[in-house]
């Protein structure tokens, strides 16, 4: 296990733990897009449920590596429903944010496969 695919996982598993307890907390920045993307609030906590679970897996992937790349996949899958939904929603614009927060989830997968 390298020192590269350890930080690159420690800081995907910080994104999206983050992202996760933005969305639990309510943060403004965060759950107005989701509103304005027409994502019902009913919806809101598993979405933040399926970001946390990402990041305790990644974190439990650095001692069991098959529930890293189990809980990767599943975090890239998310974040790529998440660029389809923000596509649907024709913000555009928007884009970049969840691919900001996909790539170092496929850094870490990369860098797994790799070792």
């Amino acid at each position: 296990m390298s020192t590269a695919y350890i930080v690159v996982t420690l800081l995907a598993a910080a994104m999206a733990g983050f992202s996760a307890a933005s969305v639990f907390l309510g943060a403004q920045w965060v759950v107005q897009p989701l509103a304005d993307y027409g994502i019902s609030r009913s919806w809101w906590p598993w979405l933040g449920a399926a970001k946390a679970a990402g990041a305790a897996g990644l974190l439990a992937g650095l001692v069991l590596p098959v529930i890293g790349v189990l809980a990767g996949v599943g975090l890239v899958l998310y974040f790529a429903g998440a660029v389809v939904t923000v596509v649907r929603a024709r913000w555009y614009s928007h884009i970049p944010f969840p691919l900001l927060y996909a790539a170092p989830v496929v850094g870490a997968l990369a860098l797994g496969f790799t070792a």
